[in-house]
């Protein structure tokens, strides 16, 4: 078992690496990272269904990767800068840590 190697809750981690687990959530991330999107936005873009986008931000804000924002009938989606640093918090602790060669039963 892995020693705590950061401060990053596991259980935060699982939920962001879940979110990251399906292509089509990859894509809507992608076009997250130019600012703000709303459905009909991404359904332009990637010709998938509104009921399957629904689904999939969903997941991406149960796992608190992205948040939203009304502006009269259309809701915004973008990504949440927090979650993205607390990602990259737990890949440098990862790396770091594996950088260490300590061995198992010294």
């Amino acid at each position: 078992m892995l020693k705590n190697i950061s401060k990053v809750k596991k259980e935060d981690i699982s939920e962001l690496m879940v979110s990251f687990s399906d292509p089509f959530r990859l894509e809507i991330i992608d076009l997250m990272m130019e600012g703000e999107v709303c459905v009909c936005d991404i359904m332009k873009l990637t010709k998938l269904s509104q009921s399957r986008i629904s689904y999939h931000i969903k997941i991406l804000k149960e796992a608190g990767l992205i948040s939203d924002r009304q502006e009269g009938r259309w809701v915004y989606y973008s990504l949440k800068k927090e979650a993205l640093f607390l990602i990259k918090e737990w890949i440098t602790s990862l790396t770091d840590y594996s950088s260490n060669k300590k061995r198992c039963c010294e």
